[in-house]
C-alpha cells in the first residue's frame, strides 16, 4: 500500500525534518505539504525526492483558504492516509493582563478550527478504508505545571488535546489512530520571538542538559504514523529528555 502524507506546516523544521525521514526509504510515498508564504523552504526537498512533494501555499487561518484547499486535494490527489498537524504561531511569553486577544484568535484558526476542517474533510475517506493516521504536535507545557506568562500557547494546545482524544474515541473501531508527540522546548525557528535567557534556562533545567531539537522528536512522530503503533490510539507522547514525566 502507497502512502500519502498531508502534512500541514511542512516547511518548518519539524515539517521538514519528518519528510526527509518518511520519505527517506519510502519511494511510492506521497506528500502533500502545506505552507504559508515560505514554499522555499521545501526546494531542497523536492529536488531530491523528485515527484514525491506537492508544496500548498495556504493560509490556514483563513477558513475559507482551508475549505478551498480540502476541494482542492479532493480533485487532484490521492485521499491522505496519514495526516501531520504541525502548525502554530511563535510562543509569545507576556503576563495574561497583556493578552492579545487578535494574536490568540488568529493562532486558534492556525491551531485547532484548520483542524477541524481538515479533518473532517480527510476522515471519511480514512474510514472507508479502514485504516488511518492522525498526529498533532502538543506540548510538554501541557502536562503538570506549564511555565508562568504562555496563557495564549497552553490554551490553544490544549484544545488540540482534547479534539485528539475524541477523535481517537470515536474512530478507533475503523482503524484509525489519533495521537499526539509533545516535545519540551525545541530550539528551532518557533522559538525566535523567546528572550534567550529564557531557553538557555530550560536547557539548564533539564536532565539532560539541553533543549531537544528536531530529530529527537521525529523518531517518534514516526513511530506513531507507522503500520506499528496500530493499537496506539489517544495518547500524548511527552519527548522531553525527562523534564515532563506521567
Amino acid at each position: 500500500m502507497s502512502y500519502t502524507y498531508l502534512i500541514t506546516g511542512a516547511t518548518s523544521d519539524v515539517g521538514r525534518t519528518l519528510i526527509e525521514r518518511l520519505l527517506r526509504n519510502a519511494p511510492d510515498a506521497l506528500v502533500l505539504a502545506q505552507g504559508c508564504g515560505d514554499l522555499d523552504k521545501l526546494a531542497t526537498l523536492c529536488q531530491r525526492f523528485p515527484g514525491q512533494i506537492r508544496p500548498f501555499d495556504v493560509d490556514l487561518s483563513d477558513r475559507a483558504k482551508v475549505d478551498t484547499f480540502m476541494q482542492l486535494l479532493d480533485t487532484s490527489a490521492p485521499a491522505p492516509t496519514h495526516f501531520i498537524h504541525l502548525p502554530a504561531l511563535p510562543v509569545v511569553n507576556t503576563k495574561f493582563k497583556g493578552f492579545d486577544q487578535t494574536r490568540f484568535d488568529k493562532d486558534l484558526e492556525i491551531e485547532v478550527h484548520s483542524a477541524i476542517r481538515i479533518c473532517r474533510g480527510i476522515l471519511p475517506a480514512m474510514t472507508r478504508a479502514k485504516f488511518g493516521r492522525v498526529l498533532f504536535i502538543q506540548t510538554s507545557y501541557t502536562i503538570g505545571c506549564p511555565p508562568k506568562n504562555t496563557a495564549a500557547y497552553v490554551m490553544a494546545k490544549s484544545a488540540i488535546g482534547g479534539l485528539v482524544k475524541s477523535l481517537a474515541v470515536e474512530y478507533a473501531k475503523f482503524g484509525i489512530t489519533v495521537n499526539c508527540v509533545a516535545p519540551s522546548m525545541m530550539e528551532t525557528n518557533f522559538l525566535k520571538d523567546t528572550p534567550d535567557l529564557i531557553v538557555q534556562a530550560s536547557a539548564a533545567d533539564n536532565p539532560m542538559g539541553r533543549n531537544a531539537t528536531p530529530e529527537d522528536v521525529v523518531p517518534a512522530m514516526a513511530f506513531l504514523l507507522s503500520d506499528d503503533a496500530g493499537f496506539i490510539t489517544g495518547v500524548t507522547l511527552p519527548v522531553t529528555g525527562g523534564s515532563a514525566i506521567v
